[in-house]
């Protein structure tokens, strides 16, 4: 008897690591193999990205990033396939929630994804068919990818603000972008910004 509860608190033990692994970790497992250029219908475009949008977000804010993995893998390859076929979309083809779509997209993809098209959407936010906190947060999430300090200080890792160029002077640069200070920002993470942190330590 004694040994089932022993055996039956190991397995208990072992589902809540796992769970918290998972959850922690759970943007490494949003993607399904590798995403590919497929077919699209450029004339269907508009309607192709207003779905993407609609099932980026309602992935996103059901937090069941698991379950939707195969869905999000395919908003992904529809939106760079909208641009390989297509061209980049703009405000003159779109609507702004069509290109917010677009961002989405390569935002929530791999990091190889965002290297590359990071140029178009350089060009877009150049173009004001997106924003700069659309270029900012884009910015950031690659420096991550890179393991280099983020400067706008929009990424969070592990329940912690990801490591920061030049702390101090954060909220110039955020202002410059059409950011909130990141003080009211991390206040949604239950993060309190501290600017002297040493910008060497690495989050794992």
């Amino acid at each position: 008897m004694k040994i089932k509860k022993i055996i039956f608190s190991i397995l208990t033990a072992l589902v809540l690591i796992i769970s918290i692994f998972l959850y922690m970790n759970r943007d490494n497992f949003v993607y399904v193999g590798s995403v590919d250029i497929i077919e699209v219908d450029c004339s269907k475009k508009r309607q192709i990205l207003s779905e993407v949008l609609e099932s980026d977000q309602r992935i996103r804010k059901s937090n069941e990033f698991i379950k939707y993995a195969k869905e999000d893998h395919r908003n992904q390859e529809l939106v760079i396939s909208i641009i390989e076929k297509c061209g980049m979309p703009t405000l003159k083809e779109v609507d702004q929630r069509q290109m917010d779509a677009i961002w989405l997209g390569l935002q929530h993809s791999t990091k190889e994804i965002r290297k590359k098209y990071f140029p178009q959407i350089e060009k877009a936010v150049k173009n004001g068919d997106l924003s700069k906190q659309q270029y900012a947060l884009m910015k950031d999430r690659m420096l991550m990818d890179e393991g280099k300090p983020q400067i706008y200080g929009s990424q969070i890792k592990n329940g912690k603000l990801y490591k920061l160029e030049n702390p101090k002077t954060v909220n110039e640069r955020r202002k410059e972008m059409g950011l909130e200070p990141i003080e009211d920002y991390l206040k949604n993470f239950n993060i309190q910004f501290k600017p002297n942190y040493d910008i060497h330590i690495t989050y794992c």
